[in-house]
């Protein structure tokens, strides 16, 4: 299982709906009046998208707060790292890490150095300034998947100043930064930094994968270097019409935050009790599980028997068969999972 979301794949394990603990998607489902907007933008599909993405861009902007012309789009968040990929001879990356950002430079024939993060899920300093050199890509997740956990905003902006001095750029992706505290945002610390980009997506916070829409903010110079080598009309009308409203629903938006925040605290909380795993600390929709007993599959076996779809983290690179990954989702099914995971204690 390299990417989660594949109950398809285990249908005649349950008879009835498989609750997928693997994806990483806002459990309230989209905003509620999304619907009327798609509606209205159905006429629009006659017609080519806006080739510059104008509207979107501003709209866009006004949600992340930058300048329009600062601001890429892509066919969600892997179509830009993958098309920021090709501009680069080398990636660097920290495992275990999203799997697209070894696979995607690779694709296109480019070299990827693979650092290992220390023994608590964190970015050595001293370690990334000794390897990254002159002209390297540096891809993180902030907050990191499948760790769950962001970088502190003194450690990104350190990593900065590194990627700076050794004349190197960083493509930060925050497809689920929203979900984090709000103590700092990325944007705001590193504006003006001409060497950086930061990416979001609507596929995790707004739930909608479908979509395809991803974002990022970035300097005008090297937006310009981007659109460039982008494919044309890369984003629907659909996305288009997404980004009218999503971004303007702070109701949605503030109610998604409390709700994660919760359900988080207290999916760590009650887990955290059970004796045969180990509970990383999460500031994301996800929280990963270090097992002390069992493995992946055993775990994986029961659970899907019961209705229930976890990932294995083994497919992750610098994780093996003795952790586990699962979203957060609604109260009810938390409480499902967290007896299923007491009764494995028994």
């Amino acid at each position: 299982m390299i990417h989660g979301g594949d109950t398809v794949s285990y249908i005649k394990e349950y008879d009835g709906d498989i609750i997928d603990y693997s994806s990483n998607i806002n459990p309230l489902g989209p905003p509620e009046g999304l619907k009327d907007e798609m509606d209205r933008a159905y006429t629009e599909l006659r017609a080519y998208p806006d080739i510059h993405y104008r509207e979107l861009r501003r709209n866009v902007a006004r949600y992340l707060g930058c300048d329009a012309r600062d601001v890429i789009v892509g066919n969600g968040a892997l179509d830009i790292i993958s098309n920021v990929s090709l501009l680069f001879n080398r990636t660097v990356t920290f495992t275990p890490c999203f799997s697209e950002y070894i696979k995607r430079p690779a694709v296109y024939g480019k070299q990827v150095l693979k650092l290992g993060l220390d023994n608590n899920f964190r970015i050595d300093l001293k370690l990334l300034s000794d390897k990254l050199c002159s002209g390297d890509l540096l891809i993180l997740g902030n907050p990191n998947n499948p760790t769950g956990l962001r970088i502190p905003g003194k450690t990104l902006i350190g990593i900065y100043e590194i990627v700076k001095q050794k004349h190197a750029f960083l493509l930060l992706d925050e497809a689920f930064f929203e979900f984090c505290p709000s103590d700092y945002d990325s944007i705001e610390l590193l504006r003006g930094a001409d060497n950086v980009c930061i990416i979001r997506a609507a596929t995790k916070f707004f739930a909608l994968p479908g979509i395809r829409l991803g974002y990022g903010c970035t300097s005008d110079v090297f937006a310009q270097s981007y659109r460039n080598i982008e494919s044309p009309w890369s984003v629907n009308a659909y996305a288009n019409a997404a980004g009218r409203y999503i971004f303007k629903d702070k109701d949605y938006i503030n109610r998604t935050k409390r709700y994660i925040k919760d359900e988080r605290e207290y999916l760590i909380n009650e887990l955290g009790r059970i004796g045969w795993m180990r509970v990383y600390k999460s500031e994301a929709n996800f929280i990963l599980l270090k097992l002390l007993k069992y493995d992946e599959d055993i775990v994986f076996d029961r659970l899907i028997h019961n209705g229930i779809m976890i990932r294995k983290a083994s497919s992750f690179e610098g994780l093996d068969k003795t952790y586990i990954r699962i979203a957060v989702k609604g109260h009810e099914s938390n409480e499902k999972l967290i007896g299923l995971m007491k009764e494995l204690e028994q």
